[in-house]
């Protein structure tokens, strides 16, 4: 017995050195990251994803995700009491496969879900479905703790595009509300008001000769600088900004554009980050034919900068845009 007490020791001195180097090891990636996307140490992020009672599906059918103590009100298309799940995310799935149509509007555009056997009762695994009037104006009904529900969106093709209206063209984009649901309300919000005042870019930079114009990192190049993107700020005045948690973090690809850390600053991506892993919530994707204009603001006139230690471009004058909701015309797949 002693004697394997004895030996355990170096084992014990050897684990602790490691996990020692484990953690200076994600400090360094932390603060590279946080210095390539934030122009100042007190915003910093993290990249450990905080829980909010939410749940994620990771599958070839995409994420589902809801907000937690929400309940959005509207026409039932099924009644909850008579459709039961076991989880959020099989609720979420029922309602997205009624929105799976090529043409014509989603015949569920809304779920509400009670998953908390305890303060549910008998109303515990009910899954409403329901269709809005407006799905970029849903009815909220409640919200807070005392809120026994969650509740989540869903767009179908050609739903749910907010546009970034800039004096150099408009960009619209696909809101991703089964994966940032919490982000997503949030644009919502802005759509509510006359003015985005405060909304602009203040960072350019293009791709280089690191990625192609799809997007496609080139052997042997630089990860940047520069770093193949447009940054702004969401953060209007009139409008609390309460940080947003942690939500979806796919892989940045060409278009994605995601909150750096809990917002409100964001950024649009003019190429694949697959460098970057899985860092950032995502909550939309610009139209492939609009990515143009990003293009465009990208080589904007800059000045360059230095945030902690990483060189970085600032443009000379910031470009304002307004966030509208875009009234479709028709959408190419």
């Amino acid at each position: 017995m002693g004697r394997r007490q004895i030996d355990s020791e170096p084992t014990r001195w050897v684990s602790l050195i490691l996990l020692v180097m484990g953690l200076f090891s994600c400090s360094l990636v932390y603060m590279f990251m946080s210095s390539i996307l934030r122009p100042n140490e007190d915003a910093k992020f993290s990249l450990i994803p905080e829980v909010e009672s939410m749940e994620v599906e990771e599958n070839d059918g995409g994420c589902c995700r809801g907000i937690a103590n929400f309940e959005l009100w509207g026409a039932a298309v099924k009644w909850g009491s008579d459709h039961k799940f076991n989880s959020s995310i099989e609720c979420c799935n029922a309602c997205k496969a009624m929105c799976n149509v090529n043409d014509g509007p989603c015949l569920c555009d809304s779920w509400v879900f009670c998953g908390n056997p305890d303060a549910c009762g008998s109303k515990f695994g009910e899954c409403w479905l329901k269709k809005q009037k407006d799905p970029m104006a849903p009815d909220r009904q409640e919200a807070g703790e005392n809120t026994i529900w969650t509740s989540g969106l869903i767009f179908g093709k050609g739903e749910g595009i907010v546009k970034m209206e800039t004096k150099y063209g408009v960009l619209r984009i696909k809101l991703l509300p089964e994966c940032a649901p919490r982000s997503v309300m949030y644009i919502l919000e802005l759509l509510t008001m006359r003015h985005c005042v405060g909304c602009q870019f203040y960072r350019a930079e293009g791709r280089g000769q690191s990625w192609n114009s799809k997007g496609h990192h080139l052997k042997s190049a630089s990860f940047g600088p520069p770093f193949a993107l447009i940054q702004g700020s969401l953060e209007a005045e009139g409008v609390i900004f309460n940080k947003i948690p942690t939500e979806e973090c796919p892989i940045i690809q060409r278009g994605s554009v995601a909150w750096i850390g809990s917002g409100p600053d964001f950024f649009i991506s003019l190429a694949n980050h697959e460098e970057w892993k899985k860092s950032y919530t995502v909550f939309g994707q610009v139209l492939p034919e609009d990515m143009e204009i990003a293009e465009k603001i990208a080589t904007l006139p800059t000045i360059p900068d230095v945030w902690n230690n990483i060189n970085v471009s600032v443009l000379e004058k910031p470009v304002s845009f307004s966030v509208r909701k875009f009234n479709k015309v028709s959408i190419k797949a």
